[in-house]
C-alpha cells in the first residue's frame, strides 16, 4: 500500500525555497516517483519539478534560481500506468500552482462539470480539476473566497491542498480531514506540511493543524481563515498504523505512541509463547517493541533491512523475484537459528512478501514462526488517497485467518481488532475511517 503524495507550504520567508526543498526531502516517504516546487517572485510564477526522488530532481544550480519568499511543493506516488511527467506536481493554469494530497470520489462527474463550463484538462489527475474549478470561478465572481467556496462544494473525497495564486497562498483541507495537514511558523513566516516531521526537520514551531473543511487565506495585508463546510471528522487511520513517520504528530497523536500501544494491545489479544519478537523492518518496529514489552518476550533485530534497495528493481522471473527479496531483508541467523519466532508487520495485504519473510526465516533456523498484524484484516480498497489493491488481490477479503497462516507458511497468525486499534489511538470509531476494514465508506 502507498500513500499518494506529500504537500509543502512556505509563505513569508526569504529562504522559501530551500525551506520547502529540505521539508520535501523529510516528506520523501509519502511520494517517491516525482517532485516539484512552484515560487512567486517579481511579479512571475516559477515552478521546477521532475520525476525521480527529491534530492535526484533538484540541485544547488535550481534552486538558486526558484529563490523566492513564497513557495509550495509536493512528492507524488503515482499508480500503475499514471507515471507522467504532465501529471507531476504543483500544476498550473493561468498563474496559478496547486499541490494535492489525497483522491476525489467524484472526478467523472467532475470531468462532466468541466466539459459544462468549457473547461479543458489536460492531466489525468483530479488535482488539475481542482485547479481549474477555482480559476474558473475566480474569473467569474473576481472574489477568492466565493471562487473558493464553490469550488469546493463540487467535490466528494479526500483534499488537503496548498493554492498558490500570484502573492497568495490559499491552504484548505476536507470536511472529514481525511488526510494530514499542519501549520507552522518559523522567523516569523507561515510552514505548511502534511507532516510535523518536516517541521521538525526545518526547527519550525508547530502552531497547529489545519481542521477539517477549514480554509486559510495569506497575503501581505492579512490572514483570513472559514469553513467552508461543516466538518465531520472521519481521518485516515492508516496514517498512524503505517503511513506517517513516528516522529510526527497529527491528528492530535504522537504517531510513536500509538504505534507502540497497538504492539502492547496486540500482545494482549493474541499472546503466543516465544523465543523472540522480531520485526519486519521498517513498519513493524515499533508495533514489535510495544508486544515486546507487553508479553515480555526479548526483542531482536532477526531481519537486517537494506536502505539502497531502489523500488524499481527488475525482477522478471519468480526466482528472481524470491531471491529479491534478499536484497530487501537478510535473515540474522544467530538471532533465528533454533527460535520460536514471533515476526510483527503493520499489515498483511497480498501475502506474498510475507510468504517470502517466512520461508526466508525458517531457512534461517527458526523452529516456528508466528505472524502477528498490528492493524485488523485489510478487506477493502480505499478510494481516498492510498493506492490500495482490488478485493480480488486483498487476501483477507478471501481468506479466513487460518487459511492465510496456511498459505503463507506461518504456525499461526493473529491480527488486531478493530477495537483494539480504535483502544491504542484513544479514539471512538466515529473519529476514523475504516473503510479499508469494514466496508463502511463515508463518501
Amino acid at each position: 500500500m502507498k500513500e499518494y503524495c506529500a504537500v509543502f507550504g512556505v509563505y513569508g520567508h526569504k529562504q522559501a525555497t530551500y525551506l520547502t526543498y529540505l521539508g520535501l526531502f523529510s516528506l520523501q516517504h509519502r511520494g517517491q516517483e516525482s517532485s516539484g516546487i512552484a515560487i512567486y517572485k517579481d511579479g512571475k510564477l516559477e515552478v521546477y519539478k521532475g520525476l525521480g526522488l527529491v534530492s535526484q530532481v533538484f540541485n544547488k544550480q535550481i534552486l538558486d534560481y526558484l529563490q523566492g519568499e513564497i513557495a509550495i511543493g509536493h512528492n507524488r506516488y503515482s499508480t500503475a500506468g499514471d507515471k507522467d511527467l504532465k501529471n507531476a506536481q504543483p500544476i498550473v493554469f493561468q498563474d496559478i500552482a496547486i499541490v494535492h494530497n489525497g483522491n476525489l470520489r467524484n472526478y467523472e462527474e467532475l470531468k462532466n462539470l468541466c466539459a459544462s463550463l468549457n473547461i479543458s484538462l489536460e492531466t489525468t489527475t483530479d488535482s488539475e480539476v481542482i485547479l481549474k474549478l477555482y480559476a474558473y470561478y475566480k474569473n467569474k465572481y473576481k472574489n477568492i473566497k466565493k471562487a473558493l467556496i464553490e469550488t469546493f462544494k463540487h467535490l466528494k473525497g479526500a483534499f488537503s491542498v496548498i493554492i498558490l495564486d500570484k502573492n497568495t497562498m490559499i491552504v484548505a483541507r476536507d470536511k472529514w480531514g481525511f488526510r494530514p495537514l499542519v501549520m507552522g511558523e518559523k522567523d516569523g513566516a507561515y510552514i505548511f506540511a502534511s507532516e510535523t516531521c518536516a517541521l521538525n526537520v526545518l526547527d519550525a514551531k508547530f502552531i497547529r493543524e489545519v481542521k477539517e473543511g477549514e480554509v486559510i487565506i495569506l497575503n501581505k495585508d492579512k490572514i483570513e481563515n472559514f469553513l467552508y463546510d461543516k466538518p465531520q471528522k472521519r481521518a485516515c487511520i492508516f496514517e498512524l498504523i503505517y503511513f506517517a513517520r513516528p516522529d510526527s504528530f497529527i491528528f492530535g497523536r504522537n504517531v510513536y505512541d500509538v504505534r507502540e500501544n497497538m504492539g502492547r494491545i496486540l500482545a494482549r489479544e493474541s499472546y503466543i509463547d516465544a523465543d523472540v519478537v522480531v520485526p519486519i523492518p521498517d513498519s513493524g518496529v515499533i508495533s514489535a517493541l510495544g508486544f515486546s514489552r507487553e508479553s515480555k518476550i526479548p526483542f531482536e533485530w532477526g531481519l537486517l533491512r537494506s536502505h539502497y534497495m531502489g523500488r524499481s528493481f527488475i525482477n522478471p522471473t519468480q526466482e528472481l523475484r524470491d531471491l529479491a527479496v534478499r536484497l530487501k531483508l537478510s535473515p540474522i541467523k544467530s538471532v533465528l537459528n533454533g527460535k520460536r519466532v514471533v515476526l510483527i508487520d503493520d499489515s498483511l495485504v497480498r501475502g506474498t512478501t510475507a510468504k517470502r519473510i517466512i520461508n526466508m526465516v525458517r531457512k534461517a533456523g527458526a523452529k516456528e514462526v508466528h505472524l502477528r498484524i498490528s492493524s485488523p484484516p485489510i478487506k477493502h480498497p480505499c478510494f481516498y488517497g492510498i493506492d490500495t489493491p482490488t478485493y480480488e488481490e486483498l487476501i483477507a477479503s478471501k481468506l479466513k485467518t487460518q487459511e492465510i497462516a496456511k498459505l503463507i507458511g506461518a504456525d499461526s497468525l493473529a491480527y488486531l481488532s478493530i477495537d483494539g486499534l480504535l483502544k491504542a489511538c484513544n479514539a471512538n470509531k466515529d473519529e476514523f475511517c475504516l473503510a479499508c476494514f469494514n466496508g463502511d465508506y463515508i463518501v
